[in-house]
């Protein structure tokens, strides 16, 4: 039976933090034999195109859920598109620049942030995303946006967990803060999640969710987890996460993706 298998990015492949800035041999080989043995694979992740890497762009996925679901691509064809009240993000872009709080926004395939947002900037070098390309003078609207991605350029963290709070507040919108330091937000639609994206792909693909898979290690990786037949979580992720999925494997410098399909998949 073929299966549709979905794979997170970062902490899940690669872990670019820790000198894993790359798709490992044996996780390459493993992934290569689930396309040869004629199941499909994509990545679903929580970055806008823009953000995610070009080998991973390039290995040869069947599609991509990205933006938390708000964009769903199969064989380059955009199946799904989620876009965000414009109103809305205009009033949470307002409350976060009074806040000091400066933002990004994901669309396909630009991302756009004001000139002025060097927090925004060292944040994109971070994660080794080149923003030279982004689009920095723009009316929020007149664009179509899916996410945003919130980045803090206060020195004190006081209240920020109030403020994000805040920000979540406003009507038809969901997301999720760093939980450790409060550095970083997402703000997606309440109506979309890795889980939303990926039950595109199998109605679209006419698979059964019994025939699904996903590995993941991150918070929201929980809903596709929960969701997929098979739901796999990286031994580097939350309790929570591992207490929901149907194996546990390990992290990435054990090569955990490549086991749990070695061991379960092929």
């Amino acid at each position: 039976m073929r299966k549709a298998i979905f794979f997170d990015i970062d902490g899940t492949l690669l872990d670019r933090v820790h000198g894993i800035d790359k798709i490992t041999p044996r996780v390459e080989s493993a992934l290569r034999n689930l396309q040869r043995a004629g199941h499909y694979i994509f990545i679903a992740t929580g970055r806008p195109a823009a953000f995610i890497y070009p080998e991973i762009l390039n290995f040869g996925f069947d599609g991509f859920v990205m933006s938390n679901g708000a964009l769903v691509l199969v064989d380059g064809k955009i199946i799904f598109r989620s876009e965000l009240d414009r109103k809305g993000v205009k009033k949470i872009c307002e409350y976060a620049a009074s806040e000091r709080i400066e933002y990004m926004l994901e669309s396909y395939p630009d991302v756009y942030f004001p000139r002025s947002f060097t927090t925004c900037e060292e944040f994109c070098r971070k994660i080794g995303v080149d923003y030279s390309k982004f689009i920095r003078s723009f009316d929020i609207e007149k664009i179509s946006v899916s996410k945003i991605e919130c980045v803090t350029a206060r020195k004190d963290p006081e209240n920020l967990d109030v403020i994000y709070k805040k920000m979540l507040a406003t009507p038809g919108f969901t997301g999720w803060a760093d939980p450790f330091h409060f550095k970083s937000m997402e703000i997606y639609s309440d109506k979309v999640s890795k889980a939303t994206g990926i039950l595109h792909v199998l109605d679209y693909l006419g698979i059964d969710v019994k025939n699904s898979c996903a590995f993941g290690d991150g918070y929201n990786d929980r809903e596709m987890i929960k969701t997929v037949g098979t739901g796999f979580a990286m031994a580097t992720g939350s309790d929570e996460l591992k207490n929901s999925a149907a194996h546990v494997v390990p992290g990435v410098h054990e090569d955990g993706v490549a086991f749990g399909i070695e061991k379960f998949l092929l």
